[in-house]
């Protein structure tokens, strides 16, 4: 059935063999692999807790945690969950999470009374921010870090495991070595003051990965956390491609439903789209235009591109992609196929919706 993400496992073990040799062997970092980029695939996350350079299993969801965990905790990984707990949901993150990303005492407070009910020790990461200004404690607020530093190793069932930073993927600050060396600082304050010693402290994601080739990633930082470039094989700093890896892991595959020649511009006043967009429309004359049936509904049309380069998406609705196949090569017809690389906002549209099916290749 189509529109279908199809899933090449062999391609995507290649992509984890690569980014393990530069965060483990050239970085000296433990790897956590994240699963959301492909919504938990079951087949991915198999693939995943089977490898043995693999430390840690972690997503945004605690149901995608509660998919796996079981697998992953039978392999040896300890599954992460990287959102920030809502209090709603602390039993399952108890449940399901060996550790939890957090930010606010009300939350840790939470989780170590669910904690003492389940007679467990919850591991927590504490999260700073270094000025990205998403989740975290801010860098420069030293008493408010050394107080809940402090409140944190108080209690019964929670244990400080570590410190981390999220940076690029709200206010697009790039790591450098001069950020992430502030964030190794703090650990080591934290480790000096409390006498204490930290598991993790966690640099960040795909975009720190580009620092270990380049000799930047700062002594103190021992673990990254890889969703993208282990996906697609991408650095997200600077959007280049790492060594060893490659884009075409995952394909999407949709089918030509209509295919006809029509003007380029629409006839009539122009109002507002489906999603509340004033579109433009350039006049390239009578084109041939195909629809496919699949749109935004299931994917993300700025994160697609045509396999075969002469087509070029126009434009689309919920349900439909408009493509322009006036210079294809290939005779297009209804019923054919055509197959799209996708980015990390096309994939995790794709991997999310229920009306995209999955297919393997092993």
């Amino acid at each position: 059935m189509y529109p279908r993400l199809v899933i090449d496992l062999k391609k995507l073990q290649q992509n984890l063999d690569a980014v393990s040799v530069i965060t483990k062997d050239h970085g000296n970092c433990s790897l956590m692999i994240v699963t959301k980029g492909l919504a938990a695939d079951p087949e991915m996350c198999r693939l995943v807790a089977s490898d043995p350079k693999v430390d840690y299993m972690a997503d945004s969801r605690v149901k995608n945690l509660a998919s796996y965990c079981g697998m992953a905790r039978e392999n040896g990984k300890k599954t992460v969950l990287l959102r920030i707990p809502m209090h709603d949901e602390v039993p399952e993150v108890i449940k399901y999470a060996d550790i939890s990303f957090n930010s606010e005492l009300s939350t840790i407070r939470l989780l170590n009374s669910a904690a003492a009910e389940a007679e467990i020790i919850h591991n927590i990461v504490l999260m700073i921010d270094l000025g990205d200004l998403r989740e975290g404690i801010f860098f420069k607020n030293e008493d408010q870090i050394r107080n809940a530093v402090k409140e944190i190793l108080s209690m019964d069932h929670i244990n400080l495991y570590g410190i981390a930073v999220n940076l690029t993927c709200y206010g697009a600050i790039i790591p450098k070595f001069e950020n992430l060396s502030q964030l190794a600082e703090i650990a080591e304050k934290i480790e000096k003051e409390f006498g204490i010693e930290l598991n993790m402290v966690s640099g960040g994601n795909s975009s720190s990965i580009y620092l270990i080739d380049k000799g930047q990633l700062p002594q103190g930082i021992n673990n990254l956390r890889l969703g993208e470039s282990f996906l697609l094989g991408n650095d997200t700093a600077y959007e280049t491609k790492l060594p060893g890896t490659t884009d075409d892991t995952v394909i999407l595959q949709a089918q030509i439903v209509e295919l006809k020649e029509k003007p380029s511009l629409p006839i009539g006043e122009v109002g507002v789209d489906a999603f509340g967009q004033k579109p433009y429309y350039e006049d390239r004359g009578i084109m041939k235009r195909a629809i496919i049936a699949v749109g935004k509904q299931d994917t993300d049309l700025d994160s697609m591109t045509p396999v075969d380069e002469q087509m070029e998406i126009m434009g689309g609705s919920s349900d439909h992609t408009i493509l322009d196949v006036t210079h294809c090569d290939k005779d297009y017809k209804v019923g054919d196929i055509v197959s799209f690389k996708l980015g990390y906002g096309g994939m995790l549209k794709n991997a999310t919706s229920p009306y995209v099916t999955k297919y393997y290749v092993k």
